[in-house]
């Protein structure tokens, strides 16, 4: 590893001419390929908006959002995938998959066989309901937060947070798209049969939806980008990364709320019939994988050292 530290960079202005061009660039690029591609929406002018207005807002604002980018590019590829819908490319996997977790997973009750999903739904209770509305709440401010705290107290170990993030979701992407998937609530809903065009769902969510008395979870699954991606549960990989970092990164007493999320989303992922036990393994796989290709194959590369050495020092950050 090059042990050499360049000199930060110590521009005073925001505005130069080359900085306004490439972001005026990417910037409407972006803006009119959306557009092209899903339609326009307020949320596309909104990020932006958001990005330029960071960007040139101040230094500490420029760094924060240059390293968030990779963030930033995660959503917009997240977001691209409503106009490639899996199910154009490979049967969707309703029946088999169903069948698949009875056998393994499957509950016995008063002489039937129920699947997890199944028998939670019969026995759901307002504290469940509400716990694990919470746990699944956290799986979009749990790895932030991690990549902020990271982003101030070490900048190399961010940027292995955040591309390993990226690549997990990459690795579940692909996935997603070999093996299209439906979730237990499709089949509770509508049975084996496929219906391309079904909107998302809240499914078991909604009670905590009832519960607190508005519908948190409605309005984001009704941005849900495909209902046919219940496999792998990326929901279940993301606090695997965080515990990951956390231990990795010697947090002590944090991880063990760390531990407890990933848990809980674990559980209310079934719980709420949005993925079966075996999306969730499968989530877990996805995570060990993404986290062992970067640590053995990716860092250990002298051409993405060197990429990381460029991103420290885009962000203003002496490489260490």
């Amino acid at each position: 590893m090059d042990q050499r530290v360049p000199k930060v960079n110590t521009k005073t202005s925001l505005f130069y001419k080359k900085d306004i061009v490439i972001t005026t660039i990417v910037s409407i690029t972006y803006l009119l390929l959306s557009t092209w591609i899903l339609g326009f929406k307020i949320d596309q002018l909104i990020l932006a908006l958001l990005f330029n207005v960071m960007y040139y807002l101040s230094h500490p604002t420029r760094r924060f959002i240059t390293g968030f980018s990779i963030f930033i590019v995660y959503w917009i590829v997240f977001d691209f995938m409503k106009a490639i819908p899996n199910y154009q490319y490979n049967t969707v996997h309703i029946e088999s998959l169903y069948n698949a977790e009875k056998t393994l997973f499957g509950i016995h009750e008063n002489g039937k066989n129920y699947t997890p999903n199944e028998f939670f739904a019969i026995h759901s209770i307002s504290f469940a309901d509400l716990l694990t509305g919470i746990f699944y709440l956290c799986w979009v401010p749990v790895p932030l937060a991690m990549a902020a705290y990271l982003f101030y107290t070490n900048r190399r170990q961010f940027i292995y947070f955040s591309l390993t993030f990226f690549l997990v979701n990459l690795l579940g992407f692909v996935v997603y798209y070999i093996y299209p998937a439906a979730p237990p609530w499709y089949v509770q809903q509508y049975g084996f049969t496929f219906l391309s065009k079904t909107p998302g769902n809240t499914a078991g969510l909604s009670r905590f939806d009832a519960y607190v008395g508005f519908g948190v979870f409605k309005s984001l699954y009704a941005k849900s980008s495909n209902v046919f991606a219940a496999m792998p549960s990326l929901h279940s990989a993301y606090p695997i990364i965080v515990l990951y970092n956390g231990i990795k990164n010697k947090l002590g007493l944090l991880n063990i709320p760390f531990a407890i999320i990933m848990a809980g989303i674990w559980f209310a992922a079934v719980y709420t019939s949005h993925h079966y036990v075996l999306d969730v393994l499968a989530g877990m796989l996805c995570a060990i994988t993404g986290i062992f290709i970067f640590n053995w194959f990716l860092v250990p590369d002298k051409r993405f050292e060197a990429f990381v050495i460029r991103f420290l020092i885009k962000m203003n950050t002496p490489v260490k």
